[in-house]
Formats: structure tokens, sequence, C-alpha cells
């Protein structure tokens, strides 16, 4: 059997009632089969096909099952007893790979992925089902969500947000394609993409339920953001500013999209002395 056949099966015998009680040798080898192909990057919670985006159900329902059908036990790192169903990953392959990730606070989970030439800044976390592609940088007190998948050389500015599908369930995982910037304080959820090669800026909310103008093809859209566009935030009239109880109009968040301009560009360009 495939392990994606494996899996599936394994929720199926999990939907009928099988428990962390019942599990044994055969089901933990399977969870963890997988949770090595997560890490090696041989299976990702969503793939390209035709242009979009598909999320594969099966891979998140791997995650599910490591949760499911694993009790939560003390754990030891640092010196420090955390409780978990799952342990950290092991990280003594990321210098083989030109990645780091500084103390005190990267915390990278079982079941993440990580490429080369990543640089991580504590603290951070990237959680299980997670892709960091090669050449990114994770600052300083950002969250990759679970099943997040962001592409090679990306910025993730400090205190950004990136989304997962487990608390709350979402659909489909957040993207960040290749060669994206995001600002400090950027909060993108729920599912939403991120085209390429485009820059964010600070403070930014990127989710379905906020609109895009996009003033190069003039239109609106939700969901994502085209490739190449400099966003940012800013506030339109919304219909409830009618309500007696707000004086002087309300207002929503919408996200306003530009063609990227070659100073926006090197502004954001990487420091090539970081990686050296």
């Amino acid at each position: 059997m495939s392990l994606q056949s494996e899996v599936e099966t394994l929720w199926e015998r999990y939907q009928d009632g099988l428990t962390a009680a019942d599990a044994g040798g055969d089901e933990y080898a399977t969870l963890d089969a997988f949770l090595d192909a997560l890490e090696m990057g041989d299976v990702r919670a969503a793939e390209k096909s035709g242009g979009e985006w598909e999320a594969n159900e099966w891979v998140k329902q791997g995650i599910l099952l490591n949760f499911g059908l694993r009790e939560t036990q003390a754990r030891e790192h640092g010196g420090v007893t955390y409780n978990d169903v799952l342990p950290l990953a092991d990280t003594a392959d990321l210098g083989g790979r030109g990645s780091r990730n500084t103390p005190d606070g990267t915390v990278i989970r079982r079941g993440a992925n990580l490429g080369e030439d990543v640089i991580m800044m504590s603290p951070s976390f990237v959680n299980i089902g997670a892709r960091v592609g090669d050449g990114t940088l994770v600052d300083s007190c950002d969250t990759v969500g679970s099943c997040a998948q962001i592409g090679a050389d990306v910025k993730l500015g400090a205190n950004t947000l990136i989304g997962g599908v487990l608390e709350p369930v979402e659909d489909a995982p957040v993207v960040i394609e290749d060669g994206v910037s995001l600002g400090a304080g950027t909060r993108v959820t729920s599912g939403f993409v991120v085209g390429e090669n485009s820059v964010v800026g600070e403070n930014t909310l990127l989710t379905p339920r906020i609109p895009v103008y996009d003033l190069v093809e003039e239109e609106v859209v939700y969901g994502h953001l085209p490739p190449e566009r400099r966003a940012f935030i800013r506030y339109v009239e919304s219909s409830v500013g009618d309500h007696d109880l707000f004086e002087g109009g309300a207002y929503k968040p919408a996200v306003v999209a530009t063609g990227v301009e070659e100073e926006t560009l090197e502004a954001t360009e990487r420091e090539d002395a970081l990686r050296e």
C-alpha cells in the first residue's frame, strides 16, 4: 500500500471508533512514516496544479490522526518539561542544509518542512504540516501555522502571523508564493493566497473576508493577492455607518493593490551578506 492509502485506511478506522488506547505498533509506524514524509517534503498539505492551489485532503487527515491517535505525554527540551502529543522536530541536520535557527525559542514542530538556506530568528514557531521554502527568512515573533505553504526567498517581517488550518478548522492552508515580502505585523489567514513577488505593507490584514482593490486590473477580488503587487491596508465606508450609534460614519478595512515599483523592490532586496 502507498502511504496515502495507509493514511486513508487508518482515517476510516479512526472515523469508525479507533482510539489512541487502541493504537499499536502498526498504527504508529504509519503515523511516523507520514511525519517523516512531511519533514522531507515528499508530501505537502497543498500543491499548485493548473495555476491553482489545491489542498491534499489526505495529508490533513494524516495530521489529524497524529493528534487523535496519540496521547499527551511529558517531554523534555532545553531542560524544560512540556506536555504535548508530538515531540519537536530534530534540527540536527539544519546546518548541513545551510539553514539556521537562533536560540532561545525557535520552535519547529514535528512534521514541519524547512528547506535550504532558511533563517529562523527567535522567538518564532513553525507548526506541523507547514512548509518553509529555500532562502526564506522567518523573523522574530513570527508564527507559521499548521499546513501553511511558504515559498522560496520569502521575507516574513517581525511579528507576522501566518494562520493554520486546524484551529479554527479551514479547508485550505495559507499560501505565500515565491519572492514575497511581508511587512512587520502582517496577518494572513483563512486560506488566503499571496501571489509571487508581491510586497505587502506592514500591519496589513489579508483574509478572504476583506476585499482587495486591485488597481492594476481595476477589479475587486477576494481570497488572493495577484502576483507582483504592492499591497497595503486602507479603510472604506461601511454600510453600518448609517446606524444612529455611529456619529461621523463607520469604516471597514480593505486592501489596496498596485503594481510593484522598482524602488519598492530595491527596499525589500535580500541581504546576501547574512547568508555567506
